[in-house]
């Protein structure tokens, strides 16, 4: 792993981190290790976030909303002086591709730790980062990215034929996005993904792409610095999507060979080199059955599922966005480095969600977290037994990493891992997720961006699952088990019997409030 070491003098002393939850315990700690102190900013209902408690120090922002809290510029930077940070690390989500927020960072004479504004102009939009990539002769998809009324685009719709792909300019995640398989359904598809991108983005240009069938989502992971160099830290495969949204992440992708590896780099780095690109970001492709791959945007910002990437190359993607940000060069830390991937990992993220009811978000008292333990597994977590768990923001409670020499072995870990963890007390995806991991399809890479749209059983799941009492009980026996088993010490017993107790404590309080809400 390329860690920086802890220095005498730190590169800052300390960092705010504008962000909540897991990504927040996760860059705290990163900071923590090279001996750079924490912030940690919080709404009024995060005042027990596990973000809060991991960071050094922490400055209530006030509200509950985003808009009044996580997104509001002067509480963070009001935050920032009054804590003395010397550095603002956005985290994913946010504030952490907002330019306007960079340059207020900037003025306020603090370091970003993120990409200069100048290329996040650059590469912000849809519509700029394809006119980017083109200028950098990386292959886009055959559509237009011009400013057209509703009336140009169904025109140039009508000369690029269907699948189509409907997008908001300034879009994300999903929003202001519609697929279009017949020509007489594409004036409604531009108009609803106008008003959605006008609501969501405040902004509602549009752009319209052939929709690349069958796809994988490839992407390809990369970090600058200020002195013009650019690595490409290999891909990552994201094909297994819900509603346009990853659901699970792997490195390195089972059907990209060296070569396909290395053109796909090398067309990130150019692109990134153009807009002159420092600290971590990532330039995402569609790769159709031909081995074709095609531009689709530039996420200016360190990724939900960066840590399968840390996982098969052996870096700290945190540690060297601190690294560029103070101004070192990556050369001295990976020009002699061999970052070939080395086994395999597979990301999960575990969302407060219900995908047998639609995806329906949850929120409400998480009665019990039990979380996998064991070689192999990593867990960034932002919740805890008792955390009420609020509806304000994004549904993701945790990411369940695994890594094993061969994605096969990866593909058992993560599956015994998943049945291994429990969030209790709300409904979670995580039965979902196990259900995709086991299917024969996904181990056997038989993988497209559509997968999930034609096979709804996935989401489906049984028709009759167990319940949170039933599930608390198998926690309750698999933490007893393996201390009853271990030779019957005083000590391993009194252990088993802690658990034991603190376990039922959680199931009887968990009966007493009736059960799954």
């Amino acid at each position: 792993m390329v860690l920086l070491p802890m220095a005498k003098n730190p590169p800052f002393r300390r960092v705010l981190i504008a962000n909540r939850g897991e990504i927040a315990v996760r860059v705290a700690r990163g900071l923590r290790e090279l001996g750079i102190e924490s912030i940690a900013v919080h709404s009024d209902c995060d005042a027990r976030c596990a973000h809060v408690l991991a960071a050094d120090h922490a400055v209530a922002l006030g509200g509950d909303v985003a808009a009044d809290s996580y997104l509001d510029f002067d509480k963070i930077l009001g935050a920032a002086k009054q804590t003395g940070a010397d550095a603002i690390h956005p985290g994913y989500g946010f504030l952490s591709e907002n330019a306007q927020f960079v340059r207020a960072v900037r003025d306020a004479g603090l370091t970003f730790l993120g990409p200069n504004p100048e290329a996040m102009d650059r590469l912000g939009s849809k519509k700029s980062a394809r006119e980017e990539a083109i200028a950098a002769g990386v292959p886009v998809i055959p559509g237009t990215e011009k400013d057209l009324s509703d009336e140009e685009l169904v025109k140039v719709g009508h000369e690029i034929g269907v699948p189509l792909m409907v997008k908001a300019s300034a879009g994300g995640g999903g929003r202001g996005m519609r697929r279009v398989d017949r020509l007489e359904d594409l004036p409604e598809a531009i108009a609803a993904g106008r008003r959605e991108a006008k609501a969501g983005f405040g902004d509602d240009r549009m752009i319209l792409e052939r929709a690349v069938t069958p796809a994988r989502h490839i992407e390809i992971q990369v970090i600058g610095d200020l002195h013009g160099q650019v690595y490409s830290l290999h891909e990552r495969e994201c094909s297994v999507q819900r509603r346009h949204q990853k659901v699970l992440e792997e490195a390195p992708s089972a059907v990209v060979d060296p070569d396909l590896r290395q053109r796909m780099g090398d067309a990130a780095v150019a692109l990134c080199q153009r807009v002159g690109y420092d600290n971590a970001g990532t330039c995402e492709f569609l790769l159709d059955d031909d081995g074709n791959f095609y531009f689709l945007e530039v996420n200016t910002r360190l990724q939900v599922e960066h840590p399968v990437t840390e996982l098969v190359t052996g870096v700290d993607l945190v540690h060297l966005q601190v690294h560029v940000a103070a101004g070192g060069k990556l050369d001295d830390l990976l020009a002699d480095r061999d970052l070939t991937p080395r086994g395999h990992s597979i990301e999960a993220r575990i969302c407060a969600e219900s995908p047998e009811q639609g995806y329906l978000p949850a929120a409400g008292l998480l009665r019990l977290a039990h979380e996998a333990k064991g070689p192999g597994i990593r867990v960034d977590t932002g919740v805890y037994t008792g955390w009420e768990v609020p509806v304000h923001y994004d549904s993701m409670l945790a990411k369940l990493i695994v890594w094993a020499p061969t994605r096969e072995m990866a593909c058992t870990r993560l599956s015994q891992a998943l049945a291994d963890t429990a969030y209790l007390g709300i409904p979670t995806n995580i039965d979902f997720l196990r259900r995709i991991v086991d299917d024969p399809a996904f181990r056997n890479f038989e993988l497209s961006i559509d997968m999930l749209d034609h096979r709804p059983e996935l989401a489906a799941g049984p028709s009759d699952p167990p319940d949170d009492l039933t599930l608390a009980a198998a926690v309750l026996a698999q933490a007893v088990a393996p201390q009853a088993t271990g030779g019957g010490s005083a000590a391993s017993a009194g252990r088993a019997a802690a658990q034991s107790t603190a376990i039922w404590q959680d199931l009887n309080g968990f009966r007493s409030f009736g059960g799954r809400r």
